[in-house]
């Protein structure tokens, strides 16, 4: 994938190099990748990674958001890293489009990745 602003030396990062970035169990192995973010309006911090995976040239595949702050850029892959695996993503509590205004959604969530969550101010960029 062409990276359009990719500045390995920087701390910040444009959302559009992130669409596409592949992620990575502990393991090493490919677990999918990133769909798009959702940043919360207020704070201006990521919330979440919606990752994508499973299905074949873009069919059948599935998303699901994942706390921005269960990955980290690991430079030897030119990916996000995660001890989160593909069963936990299954397995994660149930999301729907009006779960972005549903705090105890995000409170399951963020309790069952075991991740600080965003709107604490410990979490996201």
């Amino acid at each position: 994938m062409a990276r359009a602003t990719a500045h390995p030396d920087h701390h910040c990062i444009s959302s559009e190099d992130i669409q596409g970035t592949e992620v990575y169990g502990a393991d090493g192995t490919n677990i999918g990748e990133i769909d798009h973010l959702i940043i919360d309006k207020v704070s201006g911090r990521v919330a979440y990674a919606v990752m994508s995976f499973g299905g074949f040239v873009g069919l059948g595949h599935s998303h699901y958001p994942i706390p921005w702050s269960a990955l980290k850029y690991d430079t030897s892959l030119d990916g996000f890293r995660t001890n989160i695996t593909e069963q936990q993503l299954r397995d994660a509590p149930e999301f729907s489009d009006d779960s972005w205004q549903d705090r105890d959604w995000e409170t399951r969530t963020h309790r069952y990745y075991g991740t600080p969550t965003y709107w604490e101010g410990r979490g996201g960029l």
